[in-house]
Order: structure tokens, then C-alpha cells, then sequence
């Protein structure tokens, strides 16, 4: 702590000389003809031409009346060559009061070194914005023809805390938030192709639902009454299927108040989407589609590497009835097992099985520890039991079951659908029965929504709906172990410093 304040006393120093030398060290604007990429791919066609460039100093050379430093954009690293008696005198002394991560312009013209590299000969050198805080320097060195990186800023508790800093000294996790962004871009402009309305719904809801988790409550002082942070998107936007839409999307931040792991954060992005007039098995089609074609879009294949598993995308995927997958995975058959016997499977098992859960809750236990993380290759597990699924509708051929499905790739579900229950009086019939688990204890059992009840009582066409987890999605096609790689920032326990 005390070498930190020690550079950050120089830099401060630094930042007075320069101020003192007639220099605004934090400036209005700078305008570039050029980024990085675009002179080193067009290097022929750009020689000897002047050109305008910002980015961050990288590294630092030094050599009497003359310097070579690295700056770095959004789009790579270029190398800048200064030369005292090209600049002026001021000019050199300002820069040699600039330190790694100073942003600075520069114009000058294009060239190679002796040693082949790329390089802007400086013309003109303006100081963008003066860096008071050192970078933690990550050093590279080729050896053998390989890059041997040294000190990397590789601590993830302050890479995730820091993401600005993990930004800059990690250009490759940049590259993850940009394949992020087209990930979203690409489901968006498919589910426009397919006519669907991309729609905004409420955050703050007097009323959560849609999903079994916990909330986030907050209150609303004008209104005089408590309000909820949205666990899902789904009661809102069937509403609007009843108003006579046929096809809608949001893509949401939720925010569900569980634990915390390398699948869960407690806000998250989802896309949910609802089609009139469909079932899910039209959406498991429709589902399979739109990853692959996402896959194809983004990196170009179908078939992808995940954690070191070869994972293809390619439909058709696999199609199992949860029980099945159980016996198949367990040998035990669960199907129309009484709650008392599902207890016992479960504890036989070596399931911890708490009071307040029903037989929903223990089926899915049993599922997630021993089923959905042997589950690499896409597959759809298809046709839960009714006790798991208040919002789906009954399957058509077996009414103790439903017709949902989860997409599950690389031993993680990223997504959940239902041909939607429509018929209001059942729907009333599933909350009650959530009601009863909430009262033995169960804090994640559905509340009962008496809007969404008098909505499905005007009509709603039949449905189906599917909900995707984005950062799940993210961590799959970027190759990211935990959703924290996938998150600009998310959320930590409070810092001990400030520092």
C-alpha cells in the first residue's frame, strides 16, 4: 500500500509539471481518421500517409532524444516512434512526464521499422488524459517462437472487482463482452425475422411471478407500498398475448435473492419470448434453430469447444422424458411415486432432502445432482411432472405430467419452455397449491396473481413460451467458466479498501 501511494504521489507530481508547461491534461476531444487494426491490415495502401490515432500507453522506451511506446485501442496495439528533434523540445519534455496508461493522441505518419514492425513516426503528440493511477504492468516476452506472459493481473476476485483494469491489461476479455453483444444482436435480429415484437415490461412489480426464487423487495415511497424486483419476465408478457399480440420478446435483467455460484448471479439477463397459436414442441424446432443459427453467426460453426468437450449444435438435438433420464441415469423409476416414497428415493440416494420441499422439488434435486451435469451434447429433457410446473400446461397424453422442456448443453440447462396453461380455472387450482408450499415453509413457492387470473379469464389463444438465460448462453459460446466472466460487473461482497 504504501509503494501504491507512493507512485500515486509521483504521478500527481507529474500531472502539476505538466500543467505548469502549459498543458490541459484532461482535454475536450481528439479526432481520429484511424484505429489501430485499420493500419496494421492496410499498411500499403497507408504508407508514408499521415494519420490521427488515441489509445492508451502500454509500454515505455526510452532511448535519449528518441522513443518507441506501444498505445492500445479498442482495436489492438500499434508501436509509435518519437524523435526529439521531429517534435520540438516542449513536446519530449511532456513526454517524458507520461506514464503507462496515459491516454494520448497522436498524428504522424505510417512506416516499418528496420525489424519489420508497423509503426507511427510522431508528428504531433497531445495528452488525452493523465493516468494518476499505475496499471498493474503485465509483461510479455517471446521465447521459442511462444508468448511468455510474466506478473499477469490474473487475480479473479480483483479482475471482477476492477473489470476497467481487467479491461485494459486483458484485451482477450474484451473479446468475450464483444461476442456478448453479438450473441444478443443475433437472437434479436432472428426473432424479428420470425416477427416477433421486441417489448419492454416492468421491472418494480407489486406482484413477482413467473419462476420459484426468492425476491428482491424494495418500496415506493410516492405510491405508499412495497414493490418487488422481477424474478421473470413470463406473467407480464403473456398478458400481452392475451392483449392480441402474436409474438413477443424482452431481453431483461432479473434478479432472483439465492445463492451465489459460477451458474448463478443475483441479476441476470434473459431473453423470454411467447408465440400464439404454437406448442413446445414447435418451440423445441424453433429453439434448436436459434442457438445453431446464433453458433453460426457469432463464430462461424456449428461445433464448438467448451471446458475441453467437442459440443455440436447442429439439430435435430436429443429428446428425453425427464423420468426416463432419471431411471436412465439413476435406475430408479420415479414416475407417480407418492411424496413420502420420493423421500425415501431420495435419501437413499444420498439426496439431502429438506421438510418444506413437495415432490417437485425433490424430483428436481434428484435431477440436477445426478442427470442434467452428464448431459454434454444438446438435448432437450421434455415432459415434466405437474407438481414442477405451475405455469405449463397439462401434456396431452398423461395429465400428471406437462408439456415443458429445458434445453440442456454442457451438464447446464440454459433455457425452459411450456406449451402455457391457458385455462384459468386450473391456473387458479396450481397457485392455490403453490400457496399450500408457501405456507409449510417453501419462500420460493409462486404467489397467487389475481390480475394474471382475470387476464387468462378474457382468453388466451394457446401458447407456447421458452425463456433463454443470456449469460449462460455467453458462457457456452465464449469458452467461460463461471457467469462472472460473462458479467461486466457483478456483484461481490463489500471491499475491505478502498485502495
Amino acid at each position: 500500500m504504501e509503494e501504491l501511494n507512493q507512485l500515486i504521489l509521483q504521478r500527481r507530481e507529474k500531472l502539476l509539471k505538466l500543467q505548469e508547461l502549459g498543458v490541459n491534461p484532461y482535454p475536450y476531444e481528439f479526432n481520429r481518421t484511424h484505429v489501430s487494426s485499420e493500419i496494421l491490415a492496410n499498411f500499403d495502401t497507408l504508407q508514408e500517409k499521415e494519420v490521427a490515432l488515441a489509445g492508451r500507453i502500454m509500454s515505455n522506451r526510452l532511448m535519449g532524444k528518441a522513443a518507441f511506446f506501444h498505445i492500445q485501442d479498442m482495436q489492438g496495439k500499434i508501436q509509435i516512434y518519437l524523435k526529439k528533434d521531429e517534435v520540438g523540445e516542449k513536446t519530449f519534455e511532456i513526454y517524458k512526464l507520461l506514464d503507462i496508461g496515459d491516454i494520448v493522441g497522436i498524428r504522424g505518419k505510417v512506416f516499418k521499422t528496420h525489424t519489420g514492425e508497423i509503426t507511427i513516426f510522431c508528428q504531433k503528440l497531445e495528452l488525452l488524459s493523465k493516468s494518476l493511477r499505475p496499471l498493474p504492468i503485465v509483461k510479455e516476452k517471446i521465447e521459442d517462437g511462444k508468448k511468455i506472459v510474466y506478473d499477469p493481473f490474473s487475480d479473479k476476485e480483483l479482475r471482477y472487482r476492477q473489470r476497467y483494469v481487467d479491461l485494459i491489461v486483458n484485451p482477450e476479455v474484451r473479446e468475450v463482452f464483444i461476442k456478448r453483444s453479438r450473441i444478443i444482436s443475433a437472437m434479436r435480429q432472428f426473432l424479428n425475422r420470425h416477427e416477433f415484437l421486441e417489448v419492454q415490461t416492468p421491472i418494480l412489480q407489486p406482484l413477482y411471478g413467473g419462476a420459484t426464487a426468492r425476491p428482491f423487495v424494495t418500496y415506493h415511497n410516492a405510491l405508499d407500498m412495497k414493490l418487488y424486483l422481477r424474478i421473470a419476465d413470463e406473467l407480464y408478457l403473456k398478458r400481452l398475448i392475451v392483449g392480441g399480440f402474436d409474438g413477443v420478446y424482452e431481453f431483461g435483467s432479473d434478479f432472483r435473492n439465492e445463492g451465489m455460484d459460477r451458474f448463478h448471479n443475483p441479476e441476470f439477463t434473459q431473453v423470454e419470448l411467447y408465440v400464439a397459436y404454437k406448442d413446445y414442441q414447435w418451440m423445441m424446432t424453433f429453439t434448436e434453430q436459434m442457438i445453431s443459427h446464433i453458433c453460426q453467426e457469432v463464430l462461424h460453426t456449428t461445433r464448438i469447444r467448451y471446458q475441453d468437450q467437442e459440443i455440436d449444435l447442429t439439430p435435430p438435438w436429443r429428446r428425453i422424458p425427464l423420468f426416463e433420464a432419471i431411471k436412465n441415469f439413476t435406475g430408479r423409476d420415479l414416475a407417480g411415486l407418492e411424496e413420502k416414497k420420493l423421500r425415501h428415493e431420495a435419501e437413499d440416494l444420498g439426496v439431502a432432502v429438506e421438510n418444506t420441499w413437495g415432490p417437485g422439488k425433490i424430483i428436481d434435486e434428484i435431477f440436477g445432482q445426478f442427470v442434467e451435469p452428464k448431459l454434454i451434447q444438446p438435448t432437450f429433457i421434455i415432459d415434466y411432472p405437474l407438481e414442477m410446473s405451475p405455469l405449463a400446461k397439462k401434456h396431452r397424453q398423461n395429465p400428471q405430467l406437462v408439456e415443458r422442456f429445458e434445453p440442456i448443453i454442457a451438464g447446464k440447462e440454459i433455457g425452459n419452455a411450456f406449451s402455457e396453461l391457458n385455462d384459468p380455472i386450473d391456473q387458479r387450482e396450481r397457485f392455490m397449491k403453490q400457496m399450500e408450499l408457501r405456507a409449510k415453509g417453501d419462500e420460493e413457492a409462486q404467489v397467487l396473481d389475481e390480475d394474471f387470473l382475470r387476464a387468462l379469464e378474457y382468453g388466451m389463444p394457446p401458447t407456447a413460451g421458452l425463456g433463454i438465460g443470456i449469460d449462460r448462453l455467453v458462457m457456452l459460446l465464449t469458452n467461460s467458466a463461471s457467469i462472472r466472466d460473462v458479467i461486466f460487473f457483478p456483484h461481490l461482497r463489500p471491499e475491505q479498501s478502498n485502495l
